[in-house]
């Protein structure tokens, strides 16, 4: 721990007595129609003392308030009350309190001296504040009943040395596994270092940590089987498309990868293309099998796309039926109709974001086709065009059924 952390800790507890006086004055946030709903329920419990000051003072809603109350009873205010105060004190706002207190109500019974100020004033030592420290906070709570010597410093100081900036820090003590007290030690780090012996850049790195923390602590075996796998199907160590490969790897068992092979297999697909689809996008593997299905048969049986083609778009398999895949190709079946584009259109229309699909596929024709929107939307289909019956293309079926939802 740094010297001037201390001090700073040293000083701030002799003003611990200031820090943590406590409010007479009960606080009311709620509007009194709220208070009255409340009020209203006739349980004992749902009267306690507890409830009411998780209504009144933590913004919870009364049903929330009554859940919270299952897993802590407190009779008096006053240390509630210095919880509260000394988070509002490291710049949390009432709406931060309420998060925080509806994922950990413990909180609220915690020594506020003892337990939470020197996981806050550390924080706010290494430079964060406000909103960077509540959504620490609100992220897992329980951050600030771990032991700071042995947990929180050692994760910061790991995190710092891989991620460097604080914004990242944050980002990855967002997510729940580096506050879940596992050992950075005995996981994480000797994987990252086998990441760097095969080439991995430290900003890649970077990335798998911040983002995917689970991918890179699993068992080192494990782990250093699955790199050695994504190496012998010539992934390039130097683009983040390897790191994808080794998280699919170790998150999936050798049964279910060789049961996902088979399905792309039964749809026409040889070995060779299937692995050409997972070096373009390594998720393609971790749709379930029903979404393997259901997205090949339709642009096979409803839009007569060869299984070839939507090999080289992977990331098709990853979008949703409903959402993307169906009113997209309704939408472009319409301009093929009109002559509006070309019949042989490959399959990117389904990769580009929302804002590109409608600038370039429905936006752009909205003159030629005044009612190309309500196709994409779902409120017409193409049969309602008058463009074809219903016998001369599989698609109107799909499209049909789309807007009728």
């Amino acid at each position: 721990m740094s010297p001037s952390f201390l001090c700073r800790r040293v000083g701030s507890l002799a003003n611990v007595g200031k820090m943590f006086e406590i409010s007479k004055t009960p606080m009311h946030f709620l509007q009194n129609n709220q208070l009255l709903m409340f009020r209203s329920f006739s349980s004992p419990i749902q009267h306690s003392f507890t409830v009411s000051y998780l209504i009144n003072s933590c913004e919870l809603s009364p049903e929330t308030a009554l859940s919270a109350s299952r897993k802590i009873q407190f009779e008096t205010p006053e240390r509630a009350d210095s919880v509260l105060e000394l988070l509002r004190n490291y710049g949390c706002t009432n709406t931060h309190i309420s998060k925080i207190v509806r994922r950990c109500p413990r909180l609220l019974t915690a020594d506020p001296e003892k337990t939470l100020f020197p996981k806050l004033e550390f924080f706010h030592s290494v430079g964060f504040s406000g909103p960077e420290l509540a959504s620490i906070v609100i992220a897992n709570p329980q951050i600030l009943k771990r032991s700071l010597e042995n947990h929180v410093i050692p994760c910061y100081n790991f995190l710092k040395s891989v991620v460097m900036v604080n914004e990242n820090i944050v980002r990855a003590l967002n997510k729940s596994y580096w506050l879940s007290g596992q050992s950075l030690e005995n996981t994480v780090v000797p994987n990252i270092a086998i990441l760097k012996k095969v080439g991995v850049p430290m900003s890649n790195i970077s990335f798998l940590v911040t983002c995917h923390p689970t991918a890179v602590s699993q068992n080192n075996e494990k782990f250093s089987r699955s790199v050695k796998m994504v190496m012998e199907m010539r992934f390039d160590p130097m683009r983040v498309t390897f790191l994808k490969a080794v998280q699919v790897m170790v998150e999936t068992s050798e049964s279910k990868w060789e049961h996902k092979m088979d399905v792309y297999r039964q749809w026409g697909l040889t070995d060779e293309q299937i692995m050409s689809m997972i070096r373009l996008d390594p998720f393609c593997m971790q749709s379930s099998v029903k979404k393997v299905s259901s997205v090949m048969d339709f642009l096979v049986n409803k839009t007569d796309w060869e299984p070839a083609a939507i090999a080289r778009y992977p990331t098709v398999i990853l979008r949703s039926l409903e959402k993307k895949i169906i009113p997209r190709c309704s939408v472009v079946k319409v301009l093929q109709m009109k002559g509006l584009v070309k019949k042989d259109l490959c399959l990117s229309f389904l990769c580009k974001s929302e804002k590109d699909f409608l600038d370039k596929f429905v936006l752009k024709y909205e003159q030629d086709v005044p009612e190309l929107l309500n196709v994409y939307q779902g409120k017409i289909g193409i049969l309602e065009l008058g463009l074809v019956s219903e016998k001369e293309d599989n698609t109107v079926v799909a499209s049909q059924l789309y807007s009728s939802k």
